[in-house]
């Protein structure tokens, strides 16, 4: 009951994402009058599930890795402030970005409980909330033009053309909502991860459904009920509010957008993509809002509409405001959970110079003599840790984030039981679910002996040599270690 208790302030957020997101999907549709409210929030709500426990993983990855929030009063409190500020937008009809929202929201956790911000993942992140509305924009000029041509080209009656563009809107939402399920179910639910409460399913003996799965079910469910009960209003504003749409534009806005939250969801098509040594999209949940008013703005400028601009400041100025506002209210919400509620919204992580952890920087080509003068001192302030690591050592920004990692302490102990009920043996292989079983009794004080010994116990925990194609593979299985690291930490 605590568990689920905790979850509800993810269950708020989902609805939030769905009382102001799904405007982003059938807004266009919905304000031209070609497709029904109730229509459009059905086709959305039964997509946005199916995307959201389908293909939902993906973006999560890098989400964690900005900030890793380790407490399960934490991830509420995060979800929490996320949700009040994506809410009090949707109030004030503006079209907000939940992932600004809850990067803001897990930056402030950072700063409260002095945690290492990932600044590569908050760079890659950032950029692409420059680089979505620009390739949406791209993508929905492209669109524009040849459907235009091929209208020109086949002469359609006007009622063939009606006809031909509701059911078109209806196929590109329901793949949008696909889209917006799989790429923005990070922001919901990526917080409860480390504290997940599910466990595999088997449904019927006909498919097993991951405890993973099962949490995202339950943030999408949320999603579809935000869709139903308060997201006409923000529809109103995607509709019509920024600029006029007519129906064929709207089809071309919402196939622009769903093909951009596409490009940052597929798992598949990273892997394609990569296998052919073509550049990849990085698996990051990006703002569906910014992808259909750069779609908009981008067939707009195109045929030389007006477009109001007012309008447009005021949703510029919400992208802005969201992850500020998002920061500030998680980092007081975090406060006032912790002193008046008495609840541990952070645990302590422990950092330490030791013998080993030297020796291990030793091999992998970090030099440790600017190190010594911090000797075995026990650090609990990451910031302030990383800080000193990169004074005396003289590292860089690669080279102390590895010092971090390295020297963090713990307590990892692999368990039988945790084997049997808890390790997802769908996504784990044979050969790493025996790896894993031949190492259980075993105990490490650092995470990186944990994986050391899995990489001794089987070639299939080893990393692989740099390459585009070992990239991803090397992506994946760190993925899973990390995830094996959550499972077999022991807190007292």
């Amino acid at each position: 009951m605590e568990i689920l208790l905790f979850l509800s302030s993810g269950l708020f957020l989902g609805w939030s994402l769905g009382a102001n997101d799904a405007a982003n999907v059938f807004g266009t549709a919905v304000g031209t009058r070609m497709v029904s409210f109730r229509v459009a929030a059905l086709v959305c709500s039964i997509f946005v599930i199916l995307g959201a426990t389908i293909s939902g993983a993906g973006a999560a990855h890098t989400l964690g890795k900005l900030g890793s929030v380790n407490a399960l009063a934490g991830s509420f409190t995060v979800a929490l402030a996320s949700a009040l500020t994506t809410f009090w937008m949707t109030r004030l009809k503006i079209p907000v970005s939940t992932s600004q929202a809850i990067v803001g929201a897990i930056i402030g956790w950072n700063l409260y409980s002095s945690s290492v911000t990932d600044t590569a993942s908050l760079t890659k992140i950032m950029l692409t909330w420059v680089a979505c509305p620009l390739i949406s924009a791209v993508i929905a000029v492209g669109l524009f033009v040849l459907v235009r041509q091929t209208i020109t080209l086949t002469k359609p009656h006007l009622l063939e053309l009606d006809t031909g563009t509701r059911l078109g809107l209806l196929l590109v939402g329901a793949f949008g909502s696909y889209s917006l399920g799989a790429n923005n179910i990070a922001n919901v639910m990526g917080v409860f991860l480390p504290d997940n409460p599910f466990n595999d399913l088997s449904v019927f003996g006909l498919f097993t459904l991951t405890g993973v799965q099962q949490l995202f079910l339950l943030g999408a469910v949320a999603i579809g009920v935000g869709v139903f009960t308060y997201s006409e209003r923000v529809m109103g504003t995607v509709g019509g509010g920024l600029v006029n749409i007519s129906p064929v534009p709207a089809l071309v806005i919402v196939l622009a957008q769903s093909i951009t939250l596409f490009l940052f969801a597929s798992s598949s098509l990273e892997h394609f993509l990569a296998s052919h040594g073509l550049p990849t999209f990085p698996l990051v949940p990006v703002s569906s809002s910014q992808a259909v008013v750069g779609a908009i703005l981008g067939i707009s400028f195109f045929k030389g509409a007006d477009i109001r601009y007012r309008v447009l400041g005021e949703i510029s100025l919400g992208w802005v405001a969201t992850p500020l506002a998002a920061g500030v209210v998680s980092f007081f919400l975090l406060f006032f959970v912790e002193n008046v509620f008495d609840q541990q919204v952070s645990r302590t992580v422990e950092y330490r110079l030791d013998e080993v952890v030297r020796e291990e920087l030793v091999e992998r080509g970090i030099p440790t003599e600017g190190l010594l003068e911090l000797g075995s001192e026990v650090f609990t302030n990451a910031v302030k840790f990383k800080s000193d690591v990169r004074k005396t050592g003289g590292l860089d920004e690669e080279g102390s984030s590895l010092v971090l990692e390295l020297a963090r302490m713990g307590r990892w102990e692999v368990r039988e039981s945790v084997i049997a009920n808890e390790v997802d043996t769908h996504w784990l292989t044979t050969g790493q679910v025996d790896a894993l079983r031949s190492i259980k009794g075993l105990r490490f004080n650092h995470q990186w002996r944990f994986n050391q010994a899995l990489a001794e116990a089987s070639p299939e925990w080893k990393l692989l040599p740099n390459s585009t194609v070992n990239k991803l593979t090397n992506k994946e299985l760190k993925k899973k270690l990390k995830y094996l690291g959550r499972l077999f930490e022991v807190h007292d």
